[in-house]
């Protein structure tokens, strides 16, 4: 497995793979990787021949600097897994690389209005720093696919709608969500949860779950309402929202009949924000 810490070393290396007309896959991380993300690089192997893994924490996309600062960064433990797991390269560049001192960094794209929707309007101006990375790292990598993460549903939404206003061949393939045996879906966040938080964390997808199930008994408001009503009085846990809603647009949903139903979550367990979601239809 190559290790690229520049953009010029990386693309010296995938200039001959493309010329002899290998597929390449990008699989875009900040690392403190899990088995969620090595499903990514499982899937990326049966769509493409070689494999780009990315570790970069991108300062631009976090709104509170103090969660830029705490989040985790195993490298040792992460190239252990990409390795074991027969990832090709990993693109590991600093910050200096991706945003060189000196270079025009503005940026604003129109996104549409799911942008400010969900996790747009509890964390403003995310979604253009993930777009803004996650373009520096299409240019840099130039693949043919890249894989993205269930979870993150609405960053999914944010990306392909970027790659539409640029245009980009770029072909994204949304990977489901990996969950612990109790249900709870991994994600680099779960280490900072306590042994309550941790217990306290099963509500996101036992109040999904709910919604799944009883999908056919209650009306659009009234399961929001029973699946909300999982969140009272348990300690140390603040809903931030939950909803059904339209998979396109993240507006909710009007009618059962829509053809793409999501159900959606975050709150925050303890001082660690965990969001979740389930496909409904």
């Amino acid at each position: 497995m190559e290790i690229f810490k520049t953009k010029a070393a990386l693309k010296a290396f995938l200039k001959p793979l493309k010329a002899s007309g290998k597929k390449i896959a990008l699989v875009p991380t900040m690392g403190a990787l899990h088995n969620g993300h090595i499903s990514l690089i499982k899937l990326a192997q049966q769509n493409a021949d070689i494999i780009i893994c990315s570790i970069f924490v991108n300062p631009t996309q976090f709104t509170d600097p103090k969660d830029l600062e705490k989040y985790p960064r195993p490298i040792e433990h992460d190239l252990a897994m990409l390795a074991d797991a027969g990832c090709n390269g990993v693109f590991m560049p600093n910050v200096d690389e991706m945003y060189p001192a000196g270079a025009d960094e503005a940026w604003h794209i129109d996104l549409g209005n799911a942008e400010f929707l969900l996790e747009g309007e509890f964390r403003k101006g995310h979604y253009q720093g993930v777009t803004q990375i996650v373009k520096k790292l299409f240019d840099a990598v130039e693949p043919d696919v890249a894989m993205f993460g269930q979870k993150d549903f609405q960053q999914v939404l944010m990306i392909k709608n970027m790659l539409a206003y640029f245009k980009l061949p770029i072909t994204i393939i949304t990977c489901p969500i990996i969950r612990e045996a109790d249900g709870l879906a991994m994600s680099s966040r779960n280490i900072h949860l306590s042994a309550d938080d941790r217990k306290h964390s099963l509500v996101l997808s036992k109040s999904l779950q709910f919604v799944i199930d009883h999908f056919n008994e209650y009306s659009l408001s009234e399961l929001e309402d029973k699946a909300k009503a999982f969140y009272h009085n348990i300690d140390g846990v603040e809903l931030d929202y939950f909803t059904i809603a339209n998979g396109d647009t993240l507006e909710p949903a009007k009618s059962k009949h829509e053809n793409n139903l999501i159900a959606l979550v975050a709150a925050k367990v303890g001082s660690t924000r965990l969001i979740d979601n389930m496909i409904i239809k």
